[in-house]
Order: structure tokens, then C-alpha cells, then sequence
């Protein structure tokens, strides 16, 4: 079990360090140059029950040395309490539902999109990082795009504050 936890949160945080480079960068394959923040797009129920998307950076206010030479810089931790790969088959097309919980999802494989109430839609390729939190209201839709869809969703604690967290 422990050894099943560990390599969950190695694929966790190469997942997270390759979401900064691909959610960053300008264009794909560019890498970008060193930032203080990490951009990526929620999407929430307003009060009135519809949902929309926002962005929010997250800081990357620590930094430690790789032991190489190299400053890596990071986000507050959190301790995610249920770690899961996920597989979406192809042509898995979701009708309006909520998200299970509040978490981070980072795509790593294939195309996935969702569409709020409003009728935007968004999507993310294999190392972007995404954070579902419309747990009421109407919900979004899901596609898959190209194929299959592999994703690693880290739920977010109970009671975790997005707003102290994020900027």
C-alpha cells in the first residue's frame, strides 16, 4: 500500500511540474521562463446555479535547490486524500452533471473538453491541470475529444480554501 502511495505521488508531482510547462508556455513544446505563478482555469456554480470558468494562479512562492544547480520552484503542498488515474473512452460524450469534488485534474493523455451553462467551451491536452469545483448547480458537459482520455484527479481536503491558496 505504501509503496502504491508513493508512486501516486511521484506520477502526481511529474504530472504537476510538466502542467507548468504546458500550461505556461506560449506556445506548445516552448518552454516557458521562470514564473512566480502557475495559471489554471476552474470552473465553479454560481449563485444562481449556472456554471462558469475563471482563471486562478497559484503561487509558486518556495524554492529549493535540485541538487544540480537548478531552483525549482513550488506551491504550498496539499495532502490530497483519495489520488486516482482515471481512463475516459472514446467518444464519451456527458451530458450536465456536477463534479464528484473539488480537484486538481491533470491530463495525461488525449483531448478533453467541458462546456459550462453560458456555452463557452474549453479544452486540455495531455500535461494541462485543471481544477473541477461546480459540485451543485447545473453542472458541465464532457468530451472527449481524440480518443480515449487519461487523466490523474487529486481531490482537493475537505474545507481546503482555493481563495488562501491561490491568487
Amino acid at each position: 500500500m505504501q509503496l502504491l502511495k508513493f508512486i501516486a505521488l511521484g506520477a502526481l508531482h511529474f504530472a504537476f511540474a510538466w502542467s507548468a510547462v504546458s500550461v505556461n508556455a506560449a506556445e506548445p513544446g516552448a518552454t516557458p521562463a521562470a514564473s512566480t505563478s502557475m495559471k489554471i482555469t476552474t470552473f465553479y456554480a454560481t449563485d444562481s446555479g449556472d456554471s462558469r470558468f475563471r482563471e486562478i494562479e497559484i503561487p509558486l512562492s518556495a524554492s529549493r535547490d535540485d541538487g544540480f544547480g537548478h531552483t525549482l520552484r513550488l506551491s504550498n503542498p496539499y495532502a490530497s486524500p483519495n489520488v486516482q488515474f482515471i481512463e475516459l473512452p472514446a467518444g464519451m460524450d456527458q451530458d450536465w452533471h456536477n463534479a464528484p469534488a473539488r480537484q486538481l485534474v491533470t491530463v495525461l493523455t488525449g483531448t478533453i473538453e467541458v462546456e459550462t451553462t453560458d456555452g463557452v467551451r474549453k479544452q486540455w491536452r495531455a500535461g494541462d491541470t485543471f481544477l473541477p469545483a461546480d459540485v451543485t448547480g447545473r453542472g458541465h458537459r464532457t468530451r472527449c475529444i481524440d480518443g480515449a482520455v487519461r487523466l490523474l484527479f487529486a481531490p482537493l481536503p475537505e474545507g481546503f480554501n482555493l481563495d488562501t491558496w491561490s491568487t
